[in-house]
């Protein structure tokens, strides 16, 4: 039996409700409103509830250094694209940058506008991925 469920990634940044926006775009998630008007958290999560990506204001925020280590990555999120190309396409619009440094064939690593890297990945099955849009 498990000891605690529906874990929350945290992410740092400067700007949540910038990343938040980023984030909820790429995965179409609903920014949850603050009850107390606190702009320095936001939650993400799907229309079902059972995800959640929190974003919290660190006030001397420093942006991963990826792939170097003097500032490093401390976490990055992978996600799961049917198509590479068009993920890229879609990210890019969005704001993303894609890193120099490619380590792979099937995935591809990009900064988020604060800096942290991520990964779109092809999906290995299409049952992984959502549907619709």
């Amino acid at each position: 039996m498990a000891i605690a469920r529906f874990p929350t990634f945290v992410i740092d940044c400067p700007d949540p409700a910038a990343l938040a926006g980023f984030y909820g775009t790429l995965l179409g998630w609903e920014v949850q409103d603050q009850a107390d008007g606190d702009d320095h958290w936001l939650d993400l999560r799907p229309a079902d509830g059972s995800n959640c990506i929190s974003f919290q204001r660190a006030q001397d925020y420093r942006a991963p250094d990826w792939p170097g280590q003097d500032n490093p990555q401390q976490m990055h999120l992978d996600v799961m694209v049917e198509d590479l190309d068009a993920g890229e396409k879609a990210v890019l619009e969005l704001g993303a940058t894609k890193t120099e440094h490619q380590p792979g064939e099937s995935f591809r690593v990009f900064l988020d506008p604060a800096g942290h890297p991520f990964c779109l990945c092809r999906a290995e099955e299409s049952a992984r991925l959502p549907t619709g849009g």
